[in-house]
């Protein structure tokens, strides 16, 4: 069997279309009382910017929005004229405004664990989350496109969808494997209204270097995930020199880094489609690879950042790797986690991602060191001027939508990045990521500015301070004064495109879905 042909079939293994429109519900329209706005004017009062670009705090400013765009920052107070005329006011003193999140890396819609999209697209609009890339947001005939432009018009409760279609999905003309076809789907997914391509290594050199030169001429961006049934023909380096845009997770880049020879040495026995050797021998991986601040090492970090690649590390959807009982036991799963999508979670020889079979203190030993060769690698690359974005990968290995963002929030900062630079990997170099293989050289979201688009996320506390404080589920803490737990943060209100959404509410209509479900069962 070729590989295009295994790998077809082992996305049609784990993700059904058939499945898929079965089983999938359709977003309900926004209801009257699921956000507010836009308004004509909107005033954000008093609260402190973290702007996104890197640039500190600054408070207390006076953010006044008409309609869905940053019309006005007033430092210090807005004039009384300008807050006699505010259809609503929204009181952030004591508080945080940043630019609202972008999950560069998202998926949605599977019905085996989490029918009702709306499900998603609120616990990510209550973490602050008000643009997702979906890579892609479903496989098969699916309303990727649909949910999109829904969520443009503010019909539904969604943060902003860009739609990326996976290499070769989604039309009836079967896997591309040659260059014309190749060229041919791009083209189609162009379009069709796609913004960009998410490839799974699933083509010869010269049918992937095709379709990577047809999305540049198409203007949409790409994206990368580099399995390891064909990192063999190309690994990151290649691929970044055929002309792909950015790196998701960590495949090839070890495989680029080789100490000996030019593919990695599997263990006898190995087999890909057993998962846990699939994921247990990953870790194995980076001893093979050159050590950090090595002659090669630090070539292949310059080759990363003179090529102009965007790095997503997607972190957090790994972490279970390293300790599996911690994943498994997160606070926010009683309330926030479907019991389907648990059940999902658990060790299963057909779900994907779920790989736990026997998972050993030496299997979680090896990740943890796999990780510190890997967050070398993302600081080396950021310290010299490469652009890291913050994706999360939801739905899979213990990883709940919104709280795995935050999740991966955390692990940009165990990588080295600094508070600023977290939110920077959140906010604009996410924006930017996105934007520029549209010819856009300065996006309209990923920034507080005047002109911007109004998203925006108003939190109680200082995420420079804590990265735990933009959880739904808050940060417990010790009142030294009353010697009492009390539980502080939490975003309070995320604003997408001028509409206010109380975050509490959404996180409220997310336990009610858990809860009904429980109920049924």
């Amino acid at each position: 069997m070729t590989f295009i042909r295994a790998f077809a079939a082992g996305l049609a293994m784990l993700w059904s279309a058939a499945a898929l429109a079965q089983g999938m519900e359709e977003v309900p329209d926004r209801g009257a009382d699921e956000g507010g706005g836009p308004y004509p004017t909107l005033l954000i009062a008093g609260g402190t910017v973290i702007d996104g670009t890197g640039a500190p705090p600054i408070g207390p400013v006076d953010i006044v929005v008409e309609g869905n765009r940053i019309a006005a920052m007033h430092f210090g107070g807005a004039p009384d004229e300008v807050r006699n005329r505010a259809a609503r006011t929204v009181d952030a003193s004591g508080m945080y405004v940043l630019p609202g999140f972008i999950d560069t890396h998202g998926h949605n819609g599977d019905p085996g664990k989490a029918p009702q999209p709306s499900y998603g697209y609120k616990l990510w609009l209550a973490h602050g989350v008000t643009t997702v890339r979906g890579v892609s947001f479903y496989f098969g005939p699916a309303p990727d496109l649909s949910d999109a432009a829904r969520s443009r018009a503010n019909t539904i409760v969604a943060p902003r969808l860009i739609p990326y279609a996976v290499f070769g999905d989604k039309w009836s003309g079967g896997m591309p494997d040659t260059p014309e076809k190749a060229r041919e789907w791009v083209r189609w997914a162009k379009a069709q209204g796609y913004w960009g391509v998410k490839f799974f290594n699933s083509s010869n050199p010269s049918t992937f270097a095709a379709a990577l030169d047809e999305a540049d001429r198409q203007d949409l961006g790409t994206v990368a995930h580099l399995a390891q049934m064909g990192v063999a023909q190309v690994n990151a380096r290649k691929a970044i020199e055929m002309g792909l845009g950015g790196v998701t997770h960590f495949y090839g880049h070890f495989e680029s880094l080789l100490k000996d020879g030019t593919v990695p040495s599997y263990p006898k026995g190995y087999n890909y489609a057993d998962e846990q050797d699939r994921f247990g021998w990953v870790a194995r991986l980076a001893p093979q690879a050159v050590e950090p601040g090595s002659e090669e090492w630090d070539e292949y970090v310059d080759f990363l950042v003179e090529s102009g690649a965007t790095l997503s590390p997607t972190f957090n959807i790994y972490a279970a790797s390293r300790d599996v009982m911690r994943a498994r036991n997160f606070e926010w799963h009683e309330d926030y986690t479907l019991p389907a999508l648990m059940d999902f979670y658990s060790p299963s020889l057909t779900n994907h991602g779920s790989y736990y079979h026997d998972w050993s203190s030496e299997d979680e030993v090896a990740w943890r060191n796999f990780y510190r060769k890997w967050f070398d690698l993302t600081r080396d690359f950021k310290n010299r001027g490469g652009r890291v974005t913050a994706g999360s990968d939801p739905g899979y290995i213990y990883q709940t939508w919104g709280f795995a963002y935050i999740g991966e929030l955390e692990m940009l900062r165990e990588a080295g990045l600094s508070p600023l630079e977290v939110i920077q990997a959140a906010t604009i170099n996410g924006a930017r990521e996105i934007y520029e293989p549209r010819g856009v050289a300065e996006p309209p979201i990923g920034s507080i500015a005047v002109g911007k688009l109004a998203d925006l996320v108003i939190v109680p506390e200082n995420p420079l301070d804590n990265l735990k404080v933009l959880y739904g589920t808050g940060h417990r803490r010790l009142n030294r004064e009353t010697n009492q737990l009390e539980t502080v943060g939490g975003v309070r209100w995320t604003v997408k495109d001028g509409v206010v959404y109380d975050a509490h509410r959404l996180l409220a209509d997310v336990a009610a879905m858990v809860e009904a479900e429980k109920a049924a069962r």
